[in-house]
């Protein structure tokens, strides 16, 4: 009998990259928290040095074990930014436990499904939290250990003063092996139901080497990250993490005088920011005329950011920086990168004529591919999966990075996963062509395409050529009535001055100067669209696809202006090929020709 067995395969803890800044940076700054204001609205710091938050760690590693939370238990996370959530977090690494962390905006519901789905045994929480989990003890019912972050009121368990109060001696990690859960992270929900995602240590430490390979991260840099799992990173990397004056909930509230504080008094060097947010700062800071010198790159993501939102930050920057626009998902990330030179110089213009948003060629060691677009799940590879060259399709990745399986959801893996040999592919859900530099053009969600009878219609590039009119915040293509025979809708988020009436002709008139959207005239205005909770910029299509099918059938009467008679008469539709979209003189005729005279928008 043969006795021999393969000894496991160790990998660092991810916690080993703090540890190491501790001993070759103890005394520099690792986080940084705006602890509060005095009467003339001067803000004061707190902060932890990487030997700090190494101790901190360390104790409360201790600390947790001593309750009973050991490697491998799941343990809900749910603390406000702060200078205890970066040693929670850690300690929790070092110990080998699980983090559980949705995030704090989502509907209530939702956010209770996911904490029950997630089984988890310990909970470490703020006072609303355990309010939250004492009210609703059906979605608790597996939580035996709790540890409240603040005043502890009428509910027992631990307290984190308690935790703290272990002496300090160096903590052994915890190894872990490559398929170790470090964390588990819940995506939002945004484009489907949330979904717990695991990570790995090693998934983590690929995300961590391919953030500072591709963005020359180092330790001289300072980073304001806007939203708190990004923060997460910072540590690891020896960058200063300076947590931002606002709601990490509401980044499209976020106040730009606080942002823009926190980058001049720290001297931040690296800012996240999700599209929302970049819009609202951006805009403050041309109309104040404000400039930040101390930063040297930007990196939005979350959803496309519109390249005149880019336009209008990098007024604030030098020429040495750039705005970067980011691709990936909590699945899988970063994926690819752009920066604004090369969005702004070359690629801006066909995305405002319908070519998709260019979001650069893969990253170092990600391998992308376009393949046929399906709804139903591929359980095995095949290179006949591939579309041609400059062809639509739906984008699959592979990497170190590309996390592997959802917690306890063998349906959502199976058609998430396609298993090649001894690796796999994920597939984004995203759509997407590859051009001939190699580079990515994202054309929206695969379920937000709108089929035809005689055509596939795509977000993104249809939205495009009506965000050029000078009277439309944003617009939202929705497709409305039975599958496979849609009628093609754009919703339309106007500036409060457009003449609604007037606005509607002129783009039908700017329909017709696409060949992609010459045969949409129906078009909807919508108040306010709704967006996701964690970057406030992903448009909700499916509420917008309900409220627009319900406008158009309880409004009859308006079928001369919004086209609601659409269930009897159909328009007609050309047949259109991509690559007859993407051919020279095609390209030619659409970035020459002269746009519609719009009215001048008013002050």
């Amino acid at each position: 009998m043969d006795t021999t067995h393969t000894a496991p395969t160790f990998v660092v803890n991810v916690a080993a990259h703090l540890r190491q800044m501790a001993r070759i940076y103890p005394y520099k700054r690792a986080v940084v928290f705006p602890a509060g204001r005095d009467p003339h609205n001067r803000v004061a710091y707190t902060h932890l040095t990487f030997r700090q938050l190494d101790i901190e760690s360390d104790c409360l590693a201790r600390g947790l074990n001593t309750i009973g939370i050991t490697q491998g238990m799941r343990t809900i996370l749910m603390v406000t930014p702060s200078l205890d959530f970066f040693t929670l977090v850690f300690a929790l690494f070092k110990a080998g436990a699980v983090p559980v962390i949705v995030d704090p905006g989502m509907e209530p519901k939702r956010m209770l499904e996911c904490l029950a789905e997630s089984r988890a045994e310990a909970m470490i929480g703020i006072p609303k939290a355990h309010v939250l989990r004492v009210s609703s003890p059906k979605y608790f019912r597996s939580v035996r250990i709790t540890v409240t972050v603040g005043t502890r009121w009428f509910w027992g368990g631990a307290s984190l003063a308690q935790l703290r109060a272990q002496e300090w001696e160096p903590y052994p990690l915890v190894r872990a092996t490559p398929d170790e859960v470090a964390a588990i992270l819940f995506t939002t929900g945004s484009t489907g139901p949330p979904k717990g995602v695991f990570y790995t240590h090693s998934v983590f430490n690929a995300q961590i080497q391919s953030i500072r390979d591709h963005f020359s991260i180092t330790p001289e840099d300072i980073d304001l990250p806007t939203f708190p799992l990004f923060a997460l990173f910072d540590p690891a990397l020896g960058m200063t993490a300076v947590i931002p004056d606002m709601d990490p909930t509401q980044p499209a509230k976020a106040d730009p005088k606080k942002i823009i504080e926190a980058v001049i008094n720290q001297g931040v060097t690296t800012m996240f920011a999700s599209p929302a947010l970049l819009n609202g700062v951006g805009r403050y800071g041309q109309e104040a005329g404000i400039k930040l010198p101390s930063l040297k790159r930007v990196i939005t993501a979350g959803a496309p950011a519109a390249p005149a939102h880019i336009e209008r930050f990098v007024t604030m920057l030098t020429e040495d920086a750039q705005i970067y626009t980011a691709y990936g998902a909590t699945e899988a990330m970063p994926i690819s990168a752009f920066g604004s030179n090369d969005i702004l110089g070359e690629t801006r213009l066909l995305t405002e004529n319908g070519f998709g948003m260019c979001i650069g060629p893969p990253i170092s060691g990600v391998d992308v591919r376009m393949i046929r677009i399906t709804d139903d799940s591929i359980p095995v590879w095949s290179d006949d999966l591939n579309v041609s060259d400059g062809d639509i399709g739906e984008i699959v990745v592979r990497g170190e990075q590309v996390t592997s399986t959802y917690y306890n959801r063998p349906g959502d893996d199976a058609l998430a996963k396609i298993q090649d040999g001894d690796t796999f592919w994920h597939r984004m859900g995203d759509l997407g062509w590859i051009d001939k530099k190699g580079r990515i053009w994202f054309c929206g969600r695969k379920n937000h395409r709108v089929e035809t009878k005689t055509e596939t219609l795509f977000t993104i590039p249809c939205e495009a050529i009506f965000n050029t009119h000078p009277k439309v915040n944003r617009s939202a293509l929705v497709g409305v009535g039975p599958k496979g025979r849609k009628l093609p809708v754009v919703c339309i988020e106007a500036k409060p001055e457009a003449d609604q009436s007037l606005l509607i002709q002129e783009l039908r008139e700017l329909a017709k100067t696409s060949p992609i959207t010459e045969d949409i005239v129906t078009f909807l205005f919508h108040p306010h669209f709704p967006v996701d909770i964690r970057h406030n910029a992903k448009i909700f299509r499916e509420k917008l696809t309900d409220w627009a099918e319900k406008k158009m059938r309880v409004r009859p009467e308006k079928t001369e202006d919004s086209n609601s008679d659409m269930l009897d008469a159909w328009p007609r539709y050309m047949e259109k090929s991509r690559l007859e979209m993407i051919g020279k003189s095609a390209v030619e005729q659409r970035i020459t020709q002269d746009p519609p005279n719009y009215p001048e928008d008013k002050p």
